[in-house]
């Protein structure tokens, strides 16, 4: 039985997005970030297929590792987000993933212990993005700190990530780019110690902060990380497709209101179609009345409020539309970017949001 809503997912598509990396960023490492569940497309699923493509993987949080970890995943594995007290740092070594270095509590545990098993790091510099990492006046400290530590391995990685790098006539993304290099310069590193600080947007867009290693996220994904662009128009391929169908079709009037509020109202007699997918499935719930939606390939629009299970579309006075009948959300020839874009969001959130009832299947 065909789900009421489902995603299908084209894997074929991260292959080519990945080649688009590697034509951006030729001489650098790949640590594919497949934080938040692969950005909803599923982590393990992602890892896999990347698993004889990439150098590592990055996830957010230490659980997300653990998690890959025992699903058998042996390439190495970066925790964004590092640790915050003892017993996740004991996970982290029990798995063998990389710390993220962050702050000077993270110090303070590490300074604590005394086994001799060691932790690979990756020692976070805030160059502007003012979130996690330690300030250009610090870095000397920390790095010295960092050397001193038994549980450290040697040598000391050392990233940062940019705040602005998906508009291009932004000045901080060079401002980053120099105080990264200009302090850097101050520390005793040599070739051994690995920088990485591009995401997508840096990878596309900023040859210059392609360093040893690159963290694409979105753009393997197939999405665009710019606004007003989307990802076919940048050469990559959307994974993601969101699918319905129809459930009830039927005649509307003028001056009927359609939905919760009545929000909308008809101006002249039309057919509306009611689709099964609403918020509780991933579906934006600020998307606008007129936000597109494909009938059988066909645009048509979005017509008053999205509910939890439902959304209602004007289907035009001259349909021939029936109950059963497929809805794409998103997907070919209605790119997640605009869809987000109709909903006051970013297509980020859109894909991270597909909910666990909405059935994920892989395209043959």
């Amino acid at each position: 039985m065909i789900p009421a809503a489902y995603a299908v997912l084209n894997m074929a598509a991260v292959s080519h997005n990945l080649q688009k990396v590697r034509d951006c960023a030729p001489d650098a490492k790949i640590m594919a970030v497949i934080k938040a569940n692969a950005y909803g497309h599923g982590a393990l699923r992602l890892a896999h297929a990347l698993a004889n493509e990439v150098d590592g993987f990055a996830v957010a949080r230490v659980d997300e590792g653990v998690r890959l970890r025992r699903a058998g995943v042996q390439k190495r594995i970066a925790v964004l987000e590092g640790f915050t007290c003892t017993d996740e740092l004991d996970e982290l070594l029990a798995n063998g993933l990389d710390a993220v270095v962050h702050s000077w509590s993270q110090l303070a545990i590490f300074d604590a212990r005394t086994e001799q098993q060691k932790i690979a790091v990756w020692l976070k510099f805030d160059t502007g993005m003012n979130r996690l990492g330690f300030k250009a006046a610090d870095l000397q400290a920390v790095y010295a700190r960092l050397m001193q530590c038994s549980i450290v391995k040697q040598p000391i990685n050392i990233m940062t990530h940019l705040a602005s790098a998906d508009d291009k006539a932004d000045a901080m993304t060079g401002k980053q780019l120099a105080l990264f290099n200009a302090t850097l310069a101050t520390l005793p590193l040599d070739a051994n110690n690995e920088r990485s600080i591009a995401n997508s947007a840096g990878i596309l867009a900023w040859s210059q902060a392609s360093t040893d290693w690159v963290r694409p996220g979105i753009m393997l994904y197939g999405i665009s990380p710019f606004a007003q662009v989307t990802g076919a128009e940048l050469g990559l391929k959307p994974i993601m497709s969101l699918h319905s169908r129809l459930i009830a079709v039927k005649p509307i009037e003028k001056g009927d209101t359609v939905g919760y509020g009545g929000s909308w109202l008809c101006e002249q007699e039309s057919i509306l179609g009611v689709v099964a997918i609403g918020y509780a499935d991933g579906y934006p719930r600020y998307a606008k009345s007129g936000t597109p939606v494909l009938v059988n390939g066909q645009r048509v629009s979005l017509i008053g409020r999205v509910s939890m299970d439902m959304i209602t579309v004007d289907l035009g006075v001259a349909s021939t539309a029936k109950a059963g009948d497929a809805v794409t959300l998103w997907g070919e020839g209605l790119p997640v970017e605009e869809i987000a874009l109709c909903a006051d969001t970013i297509p980020y959130t859109l894909v991270c949001g597909v909910t666990q009832r909405v059935r994920q299947i892989e395209a043959e």
